[in-house]
């Protein structure tokens, strides 16, 4: 864990996408030759949330591992959950690199991926090829989305496809509709799209469950760029349909707090630090809406175990991490999980 530090210059000097590219692979090969050993991982402290026990309360987010090529070197890291995607029904390039950009001076990445992915046939024989889904290591989460040609009309029937495809294999299924980077998909959000979306999927579910015997819970992914009255009318859905869970939030298209940083003009999703207080209002106004009846999971600039428990003082139950791994490493994973079990044991 010492080593990132030393480790991160040589990364930042690298396309932001070629050291993903190149860093997880690495992890990958490590964790094979049993040189994670010494990562000092999280200390037990078992959630259970949507119906499951998840070994520790800080997850990694969906978007690190599209393809869920790397599952058993990120589970190395001490997560307790792992989620991957975004995955399509059929595979697509995404969007034209360069496409990933960092601004360290605001602990920040923009990013337009546009889900890049080999699509959700590679994607399932990737998940089953992992020891940590073979050996039942850990609570995986499997994060769905459309492709970027298909009218948003038809944006269920992806969906559905991809629910289908990977029910058998998820611990939970995220469905992922906040995305910037895909053309018209936020629209997903407005009240009565995302009703039908939501009524389809529900009801998909219960077949899966009946046809597989086991239930497995689905949850929303927002973005932080909603109104107060959007929070009503996604809270109101999340409610009648009995979604397990929502995941707030994905990442924004708001600039203030980056404004004449380098690269902050360029177009896509901002993560990281500016992303802090906008999911914290997003999780506040949610948990308003509907308490403990559906479980919030916070994500959203996490770069110190401070920020994680302000998630859980919001009304999250659970975290995610993503953009403060790039900038503080796999220390952040241990350091958000001791502060939340510390916040747990100061409030008993």
């Amino acid at each position: 864990m010492s080593l990132y530090p030393l480790a991160r210059p040589l990364l930042f000097a690298l396309d932001a996408e070629k050291a993903h590219n190149l860093t997880l692979p690495m992890l990958c090969r490590a964790e094979r030759l049993g040189l994670t050993g010494a990562i000092r991982k999280p200390k037990p402290d078992p959630r259970t949330v949507m119906g499951i026990t998840f070994p520790n309360p800080v997850g990694l987010a969906a978007g690190l591992d599209k393809d869920g090529a790397y599952i058993d070197g990120l589970a190395a890291l001490g997560f307790g959950s792992i989620e991957i995607g975004t995955v399509t029904p059929r595979a697509q390039p995404g969007n034209p690199q360069p496409r990933m950009f960092r601004l360290p001076a605001a602990r920040a990445i923009i990013n337009r991926m546009g889900f890049n992915n080999g699509g959700v046939d590679a994607f399932v024989a990737n998940v089953q090829a992992s020891r940590f889904y073979q050996e039942k290591q850990g609570v995986l989460g499997l994060n769905i989305g459309k492709n970027a040609d298909t009218p948003i009309e038809r944006a269920a029937d992806d969906y559905l496809e991809c629910l289908r495809a990977v029910y058998p294999f998820a611990s939970y299924v995220t469905v992922n509709i906040s995305s910037p980077n895909t053309k018209n998909l936020r629209q997903l959000q407005d009240a009565s799209e995302l009703d039908v979306l939501l009524a389809q999927l529900k009801g998909e579910q219960s077949r899966l469950a009946d046809k597989y015997g086991r239930y497995v819970p689905l949850a929303l992914k927002i973005a932080p760029d909603v109104d107060a009255d959007q929070i009503r009318d996604i809270g109101a859905a999340l409610l009648r349909h009995r979604i397990d869970g929502v995941i707030a939030t994905n990442t924004t298209l708001m600039r203030r707090d980056v404004e004449g940083m380098r690269h902050a003009t360029q177009q896509g999703g901002l993560s990281g630090a500016p992303v802090f207080d906008l999911s914290n209002i997003v999780i506040r106004a949610l948990y308003k809406e509907v308490g403990d009846a559906i479980p919030i999971i916070g994500v959203g600039g996490i770069l110190r175990g401070q920020d994680a428990a302000a998630k859980i003082q919001a009304g999250a139950q659970l975290v995610q991490l993503y953009s403060g791994l790039i900038y503080r490493g796999p220390a952040l994973v241990r350091e958000c999980a001791d502060a939340l079990r510390a916040q747990k044991g100061n409030r008993q």
